[in-house]
């Protein structure tokens, strides 16, 4: 009781100003949160397997724009679409070789090596770059802050969500409108059906790394504007809340990867707006809400009905 009461309370104490301010950086947050859940949904859709290696994926494309701005000073909007092309062809790489020896293997040994690639990028990030912190570089164009309506945004927050439902409405036209996005949905429908209806699956696959270390590498770009904070174990955490939003949203539907985003992103800035006293337990609000949704809905919330396949 005393809980709903210091909650009701907080609300009622604070201005519109400042609840604006939180719905923005909850929005902006999620939006992260959702683009890079794609990534897993995608993979998992197709092989029924999770890529562990997304969120050190996050982070390889992280390191990439820095050194393309810092290092080679190539001008931002250049290296953003130069890290999408590199982190592309870094997933398309490791689907190459860390998954498609064991196409046919277990699920266990494909399960080993996903987790051996997420190593092995953290280890290699730690030995080329050192695990000495590094900022990223500041966008003007981005980090700069605007008022609307007296609440200081930083455009970054404004770009995000923009660029998530951008990327959101190319990816739904791929998969809906094209012959490789049909070929990806009979692949997730039935894999050995497809195979022997003569759909390349070795193509699907590596296609279906490749779109989504793309839209990973779109996210890492703002989630480094966002949060200028480089390590090799960046990927660590959002890459596991992030697999947390697509579990959440229905692993397998974009769609509900992309809502599980916005439900940990605000959840989490509003758990810290109103009980700043819980702030420290933020990145457990993804794990509760997990297991609240998951004990009502096993299959995330637009998850469907599936038997496993043997």
């Amino acid at each position: 009781m005393d809980f709903f009461s210091e909650f009701f309370q907080a609300i009622t104490n604070m201005s519109a100003t400042s609840l604006a301010q939180h719905v923005v950086n909850g929005v902006s947050l999620g939006s992260l949160y959702a683009l890079i859940a794609i990534g897993y949904t995608m993979v998992y859709g197709i092989l029924l397997m999770i890529n562990f290696a997304h969120g050190d994926i996050v982070m390889m494309a992280c390191y990439f724009a820095f050194f393309g701005i810092t290092v080679f000073h190539i001008p931002w909007y250049f290296t953003f679409i130069g890290v999408i092309i590199a982190t592309a062809l870094l997933g398309a790489v490791i689907e190459r070789t860390a998954y498609r020896p064991l196409r046919d293997a277990p699920k266990n040994s494909v399960l080993i090596s996903a987790i051996g690639a997420s190593f092995l990028l953290e280890n290699l990030a730690n030995y080329l770059f050192s695990g000495r912190p590094l900022r990223f570089p500041d966008i003007p164009l981005l980090s700069d802050n605007i008022e609307v309506g007296g609440v200081q945004i930083q455009a970054i927050c404004i770009v995000i969500p923009i660029m998530t439902f951008l990327s959101l409405w190319v990816l739904l036209h791929i998969v809906n409108h094209t012959k490789i996005g049909m070929a990806m949905r009979a692949v997730s429908k039935d894999y050995e059906i497809a195979r022997v209806m003569g759909v390349n699956i070795d193509r699907v696959i590596s296609i279906t790394f490749i779109i989504g270390s793309a839209l990973a590498a779109i996210g890492a770009f703002m989630w480094g504007v966002r949060y200028p904070g480089i390590t090799p174990m960046l990927g660590v955490m959002p890459g596991l809340k992030c697999f947390i939003a697509a579990v959440i949203g229905g692993i397998g539907n974009i769609k509900g990867a992309v809502i599980g985003g916005f439900i940990l992103g605000l959840g989490e800035v509003f758990i810290v707006a109103f009980f700043p006293q819980l702030s420290g337990y933020r990145d457990a609000f993804a794990f509760i809400v997990l297991i609240i949704i998951l004990f009502y809905k096993p299959t995330g919330l637009l998850g469907e009905k599936t038997t496993e396949k043997v």
